[in-house]
Parts: C-alpha cells; structure tokens; sequence
C-alpha cells in the first residue's frame, strides 16, 4: 500500500509518494494550480493510478506547537478531500519542512525559479519521510 503526503499551497501543491511497502519516499510531483476543484482532480487521479491507502497532509503549527493562521483553511481542504475520496486525510505537523526544503535545494544548487518549482515537492517528501518514521 501506497502513502502519499501532500504539501498544501495556494499556488502549488507539493505530492510525495511511497513505495509499495510504504517505507521509503517512492515519487514526487507539484501540481501547479491555485484553483481548489482542479486540485481535487489532481489528487484523487494520483490516489487512484498509484493504489494510494492513506494520505498525510502537511498541518501548519507555530513552533510553539499552537495552530499556525492557516490551520482552519487546511483542516477545511483535509475535510473536503476526506469526503471526496472516502478515505482519512491525516493532519502532521509540517514545522519548518519549507524551510529544510529550501536548504537541503540551497545545497543542491537550485536557485530562483528552479527552486520555486521544486520546493513543495521536497517539503512533501519531508512531510511523507516523517511520517513513515513515526509509523515504525
């Protein structure tokens, strides 16, 4: 079975996925819309064509562990997708997984427009590596 983790945005969404065995970050994508309909589309394809089991959504917290500005519009996209696809979207923390991403592209050499089409996706397979870790 097939985990995917998602990292919300208003512009682009980064998506990692699993491995069969779910132990190990398989793929990743950025779906670039801003449109909340094209989205859902988006993500209920990929669920589908990769036999996906459960999904794990990026949730922002402040450092301090309270729920960051943005908390009620995700928990309201984890619902909406819940729904659509009958299936559990678990919230995870996604504490500073923008700002590793942005280091680990830093080191990589990905600078500017390179960087900014590939940052969610590497967040997403932060938000997705965390996730496998806690399970075992």
């Amino acid at each position: 079975m097939k985990i995917m983790a998602i990292d919300y945005g208003d512009a682009r969404t980064g998506v990692a996925l699993s491995d069969l065995t779910g132990s190990i970050v398989g793929s990743t994508t950025v779906i670039h819309t801003r449109k909340e309909e094209r989205l859902l589309e988006e993500l209920e394809r990929l669920v589908r064509e990769n036999d996906v089991g459960e999904i794990v959504m990026g949730f922002p917290r402040n450092m301090n562990g309270t729920e960051g500005p943005r908390a009620e519009l995700y928990r309201a996209f984890a619902k909406t997708l819940s729904e659509r696809l009958g299936m559990e979207v678990r919230l995870w923390d996604e504490r500073r997984t923008t700002v590793e991403a942005h280091q680990i592209l830093s080191e990589h050499n990905y600078h500017g427009k390179k960087r900014k089409n590939t940052v969610d996706a590497v967040a997403a397979s932060l938000i997705l590596e965390g996730y496998l870790a806690y399970r075992k």
